[in-house]
């Protein structure tokens, strides 16, 4: 990359608004004016209190749903409807329950039209590199979460995806399942180094995975702000947490956020669903 050709952001969200409108007829906002970008092969970590858009805006991203206001663009052009390149870990398994383990992986390159011999060649390599080498012939409900974990994470990368979407993919999983995951998630995303956009509500999880961390407020979302990580690659997520500048880190990313978790939660303690206020925004 050189100054007078300076590659696009894989992400760019420029003053988005997304607003829905509710089965009671009145319109919420989801995100107001929210401004993220992500640079190519960067891993991004977007933490927030609940409701406050972060799925909503890897809908965005992903082009499931289409903006209300400003723009969306990936690698530079503008977001039209669901993008190549692009693979999205959600939070609850995205598996083909009568698939076996093989055919759920290279489910992806047979869809793309690479030949039956390859996909499967592709399918098996992945698979040993997620440590499910032997459950080839296995069912998801044969495995465990942190297996199907696995096998998502082979479905997503086997495609060499230029842009990965992960909303809160180990939040279902144990603790120390986790960390692990967490682990292989960092050792297979630095094999092709995709731009990583990972929701979570556990910060530990995000400082220990990401390059930096986007805070948002509470509903609407929109950015309050933006910490860069700065912690040394290649990591391991179970041991940088006990780093001193990981502690510090995480002090300041929590004074950030801790107001905006307050704030959401006296929201819905003060205000229950049923008596809350219209928005008198239109769409």
């Amino acid at each position: 990359m050189t100054h007078s050709d300076p590659s696009p952001p894989a992400i760019e969200l420029r003053d988005v608004t997304k607003r829905f409108r509710t089965p009671a007829g009145s319109v919420h906002t989801a995100l107001r004016r929210l401004n993220l970008t992500v640079a190519p092969g960067e891993f991004c970590a977007v933490v927030g209190p609940t409701g406050c858009g972060k799925s909503t805006t890897l809908s965005l991203i992903s082009g499931l749903e289409p903006a209300s206001r400003g723009e969306v663009l990936v690698d530079g052009g503008p977001v039209r409807g669901i993008s190549e390149g692009i693979a999205f870990v959600f939070q609850n398994d995205a598996v083909f329950p009568w698939k076996s383990v093989l055919a759920n992986v290279a489910a992806g390159p047979l869809f793309r039209g690479v030949p039956r011999r390859e996909a499967v060649e592709q399918a098996r390599d992945w698979l040993r590199r997620v440590g499910l080498a032997g459950f080839e012939d296995r069912h998801p409900h044969q495995l465990s979460g942190g297996m199907r974990k696995r096998v998502a994470l082979a479905q997503s990368l086997i495609n060499r995806p230029r842009i990965l979407l992960m909303d809160e993919p180990f939040a279902a999983l144990d603790v120390q399942t986790r960390q692990i995951m967490s682990d292989e998630l960092l050792r297979l995303w630095e094999l092709t180094r995709p731009a990583v956009v990972f929701i979570t509500h556990d910060l530990e999880e995000a400082i220990a995975l990401a390059d930096k961390v986007v805070v948002l407020t509470a509903g609407p979302g929109t950015v309050k702000a933006t910490f860069e990580v700065g912690l040394p690659r290649p990591r391991r997520a179970q041991e940088i947490r006990f780093d001193a500048a990981f502690v510090e880190m995480y002090q300041r990313i929590w004074e950030s956020l801790r107001d905006e978790v307050e704030l959401a939660y006296a929201r819905t303690a003060a205000a229950p669903p049923s008596t809350a206020e219209p928005e008198k925004e239109t769409l």
